[in-house]
């Protein structure tokens, strides 16, 4: 027997979940379908690639040495699909990219909907992550782009800016209907806040904003959903801050300007620095520069 691609895909999944049963869900299959698979493809390549005697499941010397082989087929299969659908007209084709999770709230809507506006029959994927995922995911090719901060973190990633965000303390309207002009660190020294959790990177410029002033406020709600402090914020007296354009998209929220303000940071426009680029993502790249402009 030829080994296949499907064969490929099996391994990786189990490779990568250490368990046949959980990736035979991520895979669709039942569990003796898939175990059965990979005995298949070990018959095929004359060697053992699994090492079943532990608690999980882990590859064998020889299965690491196929799978990274096997890994680059698949990439490479994947690439050849994507390059056949990636017509010039872009009536069908399909769009990989990612953001950080503070630009979710203002931005990720409004660039989905111009492209799509724009170009209905391209398939859209997006999904957020932190810059590190982002980038590693860029190198491997499982992204086309992606927008996050300057600097890059890994060689190998294009940076282009595209505008500075500016961060501001944000309230709900509804809970306090007489908003200061704005806001001092002096004015945030024991005052109840609703903030990101520490795994996002915006937290981290806050608190290093907050720690310069020696302000020390009093974190009355920590999250690790950027919609979750939008609706806390909105229907309560607690501020918080964000970048100032949230409240652009969210009526309820108002932004009041720091005094002095928050340095601000790049925003830039990511990608590989080698490999092929689909006319959607170049017709993408350049859509989030006319909508950021």
């Amino acid at each position: 027997m030829t080994p296949e691609l499907r064969h490929l895909r099996y391994l990786a999944a189990v490779a990568e979940h250490g368990n046949f049963t959980r990736a035979a869900e991520q895979l669709h299959l039942s569990q003796p379908t898939l175990s059965h698979q990979i005995k298949q493809l070990e018959r095929a390549v004359g060697a053992v690639l699994l090492d079943r005697t532990g608690r999980s499941v882990r590859l064998t010397d020889a299965g690491a040495a196929y799978l990274a082989h096997a890994r680059r087929a698949v990439d490479e299969v994947a690439a050849a699909q994507r390059a056949v659908h990636d017509v010039t007209d872009l009536s069908r084709g399909l769009l990989r990219f990612a953001t950080t999770p503070t630009f979710t709230p203002y931005l990720v809507g409004p660039l989905i909907a111009a492209f799509r506006a724009r170009y209905p029959g391209v398939t859209v994927e997006f999904g957020e992550l932190s810059q590190d995922a982002m980038e590693s995911e860029l190198l491997d090719d499982r992204l086309d782009l992606g927008i996050a901060f300057a600097p890059p973190r890994l060689p190998g990633i294009t940076a282009e800016a595209l505008y500075e965000e500016t961060l501001a303390a944000v309230a709900g309207i509804a809970a306090r209907p007489a908003l200061p002009e704005s806001v001092t660190p002096d004015d945030l020294t024991g005052r109840d806040l609703a903030l990101l959790n520490s795994t996002f990177a915006t937290r981290h410029h806050i608190d290093s904003y907050l720690h310069d002033h020696g302000v020390s406020p009093r974190i009355a709600v920590e999250v690790n959903s950027i919609q979750a402090l939008l609706e806390v914020v909105s229907t309560s007296d607690l501020m918080t801050i964000l970048p100032e354009s949230v409240t652009e998209t969210h009526p309820p929220l108002a932004r009041i300007p720091l005094r002095p303000s928050m340095s601000r940071r790049t925003v830039t426009l990511l990608s590989a620095a080698e490999g092929h680029r689909s006319a959607a993502a170049t017709a993408f790249a350049e859509s989030v520069r006319e909508q950021t402009r």
